[in-house]
């Protein structure tokens, strides 16, 4: 994908390490996936894109604070880029379905890049742009908003898929997506 990228790059800074928040449904599912990649520092689940102050899962559960489920995390550009990054959150969720992933309904489940800076935003830009005229995803809803805050779930969310695999819906929800990430992007896993 790089090919297709604006010509800013991630080099301009001394920085190497740089942040990253994205939402495409259940926050167990993302952090599982992001998880494994090699350049992923700790990947942390919770919420932004709301309106209150320090929201609790049950609150962003109801659907109507605004918030999304993201995973919140840093990521090394010298061992994985941000387009690459967004090339696997495109392939891992559905990015045509409006407030929706599969069976969890509602806005806090909605296809979200949170940019953290100018180079982030265009980035994600070229990547839905060439998703689309290569026909890979059509009518993609995805937001694409400036990063303002982000709050972390309560523990018993963190590492969700790794201490509980025999959840059914990890079995029947992330399992999969594992697989699939196994299957198409295997040179990029730990």
């Amino acid at each position: 994908m790089g090919k297709y990228i604006a010509k800013a790059t991630e080099t301009t800074s001394e920085n190497r390490v740089h942040t990253a928040t994205l939402a495409g449904g259940c926050y167990w599912c993302l952090e599982a996936i992001f998880s494994r990649l090699r350049g992923v520092n700790k990947v942390f689940p919770g919420f932004s894109g709301g309106q209150m102050d320090n929201p609790t899962y049950e609150a962003v559960c109801d659907g109507k604070t605004g918030y999304a489920e993201v995973i919140h995390f840093d990521y090394d550009v010298d061992i994985i880029d941000y387009a690459a990054l967004l090339e696997i959150f495109f392939a891992v969720h559905n990015p045509t379905t409006l407030n929706c992933q599969g069976n969890d309904i509602g806005s806090q489940y909605r296809s979200a890049v949170f940019y953290h800076d100018y180079y982030q935003k265009m980035v994600v830009i070229e990547i839905i742009k060439h998703l689309t005229e290569k026909g890979i995803w059509k009518n993609i809803v995805t937001e694409i908003t400036p990063f303002e805050k982000f709050y972390p779930a309560t523990i018993d969310h963190h590492d969700y898929f790794k201490n509980h695999p025999e959840n059914s819906y990890c079995q029947l929800v992330v399992a999969p997506k594992i697989k699939n990430l196994t299957a198409l992007f295997a040179e990029k896993l730990r």
